[in-house]
């Protein structure tokens, strides 16, 4: 009975690995009584997107051949476990192969940072320049759903005796988002350890190969991500990001003074000011201040930074952002994302 249940498998095929679980080597065990028919199934990556489906497609299957095992069918599905080398702080990473890294901070929640970081991204790629991403947003990721990449996971490969992760790679950039990781519904409720070490993991197993900018999405705040983030990586650039709003003003206050710490000492770019101003599609000549005029071009001015650029907010472009499908279609917007890429070129 049970190789006529393991023949009945070989027609249940994998989507990513296209073939059938019997000859990938994925089915470990086939068990019939008659109470029950046991299926032990070992899929080869961890978190595979596939396992529920793959349990219903081999419970179905066995039905159609033998209808009268209905509620009788036992199918046990298990990922394939993590693989994390006990001494990965001391082999060589991989973002050595990574030539400038600048971080994108924000210090307030809500201000366009994450659009920020994937549209200069973009801009680079543009100028010819490969370009990587790491959401080091722990809390709310954001990548996923501008790069249209929900659902995606990243698989594993070796290398050497290491086991690193491959990015998703979309508009020619590269992206490693914790996203990946979890279901967007998710909440990760997770103490400031478990975070630095999954934050870790991110940014010392990925396998960037050759880059010529990661760009770092920095989550809201001063905290422990940051503070990982600019020891594990050798940052040589800051951009902050901030709204016009005094409430905002005063946490890009206090990014500069991190930046600015002993023992961090990264070199700030700039400021960039966004969603500076609205102007209606009917009225292009009106200009709507409505989080206030100039906050950031008078805290550069009084912090003697550049004012890289003040980004209008063009609703067109942010519903676009909510649909995963970035564009440049905006002819202000695109030479916004172009000065803030290209003072990178210069600066670092």
């Amino acid at each position: 009975m049970e190789n006529k249940i393991k023949n009945i498998l070989t027609t249940v095929i994998h989507p990513a690995q296209k073939g059938d679980i019997v000859s990938l080597g994925m089915v470990k065990n086939i068990k019939v009584t008659d109470d029950e028919v046991m299926i032990i199934v070992q899929l080869s990556r961890v978190k595979d997107p596939f396992a529920k489906k793959m349990k219903r497609e081999i419970e179905a299957a066995i039905l159609r051949v033998f209808p009268q095992y209905n509620e009788k069918i036992n199918v046990i599905v298990k990922e394939a476990e993590a693989k994390v080398h006990p001494k990965l702080e001391v082999l060589m990473p991989e973002t050595n192969k990574i030539k400038k890294i600048v971080a994108v901070s924000s210090c307030k929640g809500g201000v366009g940072k994450s659009t920020i970081t994937a549209m200069t991204a973009m801009a680079l790629s543009k100028k010819g320049y490969k370009v990587g991403i790491i959401d080091t947003d722990i809390y709310g990721p954001s990548m996923p759903k501008m790069f249209d990449l929900e659902g995606f996971k990243p698989m594993a490969v070796e290398v050497g005796d290491r086991q690193l992760m491959v990015p998703a790679e979309s508009m020619g950039i590269k992206i490693m988002s914790i996203g990946f990781f979890i279901n967007p519904t998710d909440a990760l409720v997770w103490r400031g350890p478990m975070a630095t070490n999954a934050l870790k993991q991110l940014i010392n197993q990925t396998k960037w190969d050759s880059l010529d900018y990661l760009l770092i999405d920095l989550p809201p705040g001063t905290g422990d991500v940051h503070l990982t983030v600019l020891g594990e990586l050798k940052v040589n650039g800051a951009i902050i990001v901030s709204t016009p709003q005094s409430i905002a003003i005063a946490d890009v206050v206090r990014g500069i003074e991190m930046f600015n710490k002993e023992g961090i000492k990264v070199p700030i770019l700039g400021l960039v000011e966004n969603m500076a101003w609205f102007t209606p599609a009917d009225a292009p000549e009106k200009k709507y201040y409505l989080f206030g005029k100039d906050g950031c071009k008078n805290l550069a001015e009084e912090r003697d930074l550049a004012l890289l650029s003040q980004i209008p907010l063009v609703i067109e472009e942010g519903e676009k952002t909510d649909r995963g499908a970035l564009s440049f279609d905006n002819a202000i917007l695109n030479e916004c994302y172009n000065d803030i890429a290209q003072t990178i070129i210069d600066k670092i």
